[in-house]
């Protein structure tokens, strides 16, 4: 079995490498868009199963709406799933 200092130490190192791809993402979308001089975006902020959306362009949110509404799915499903199995 994994020992508790190992899970910990692997979720911290997870969270830093996600938060770096984040940055990194961002920095070569803004480098790519400063070419065209027009920036588009839009990003969802979920809290529990409820996302709240905002873009600058309707085409972004569409994408950001399906993508918040499958991960608010998949977030109620995992739910419902660990209720079931340790409920």
């Amino acid at each position: 079995m994994l020992d508790a200092e190992i899970l910990l130490a692997l979720g911290i190192a997870l969270i830093i490498i996600g938060v770096l791809i984040v940055l990194l993402l961002i920095f070569l979308l803004s480098v790519s868009s400063a070419k065209n001089g027009r920036v588009k975006g839009a990003g969802p902020i979920i809290i529990g199963p409820v996302p709240i959306i905002f873009g600058t362009n309707k085409e972004s949110l569409k994408k950001v709406l399906m993508l918040s509404l499958a991960l608010t799915i998949l977030l109620v499903i995992a739910m419902v799933v660990y209720y079931l199995l340790l409920g």
